[in-house]
């Protein structure tokens, strides 16, 4: 069976994360998004309900498992039997920081491989973190977000 991991803090869960998962899915037997710890970043939203909100996206998904995790990829990665990282490429400079680390998941795992997906031109230019400042200064994020989020967001 072939597992792929799509870690990532996801605050907010974007269209463009959105997008790789729904490209990946015919790679893979199975994708399990996991909210990884990022002892650096404080959670806009907080992480029960980005999890509730992509349980409700990935519903009638059976090959889409939601988790989360504390500690290092690689060690998630062996006590759940994944094999594969999945990753998404906006632009050159995720290209570098990604393949950092997915040398380093490497090192730490020879039998554990990256995969990288380039984003489609409409997401190109999407990130969490453009998101979160468009919804703190009141903007209109539902371009941007799974419409399960924008309505999470709109709630608030």
């Amino acid at each position: 069976m072939k597992i792929a991991l799509f870690p990532g803090s996801f605050d907010p869960f974007t269209k463009g994360h959105a997008d790789i998962v729904q490209r990946a899915l015919p790679l893979f037997d199975k994708i399990i998004i996991a909210f990884g710890t990022n002892s650096t970043k404080e959670r806009f939203i907080a992480l029960p309900e980005m999890i509730n909100c992509l349980e409700k996206i990935y519903k009638n998904e059976p090959k889409v498992e939601i988790s989360s995790y504390s500690g290092l990829t690689v060690d998630f990665c062996k006590k759940k039997g994944i094999q594969f990282i999945l990753r998404g490429l906006r632009n050159y400079t995720d290209f570098e920081y990604e393949r950092t680390i997915a040398h380093l998941n490497q090192s730490m795992d020879k039998s554990l491989e990256t995969v990288f997906l380039t984003t489609t031109p409409e997401n190109s230019s999407v990130t969490s973190t453009i998101v979160r400042e468009i919804i703190r200064f009141g903007g209109d994020a539902s371009n941007f977000v799974p419409k399960v989020i924008d309505e999470y967001l709109k709630k608030r």
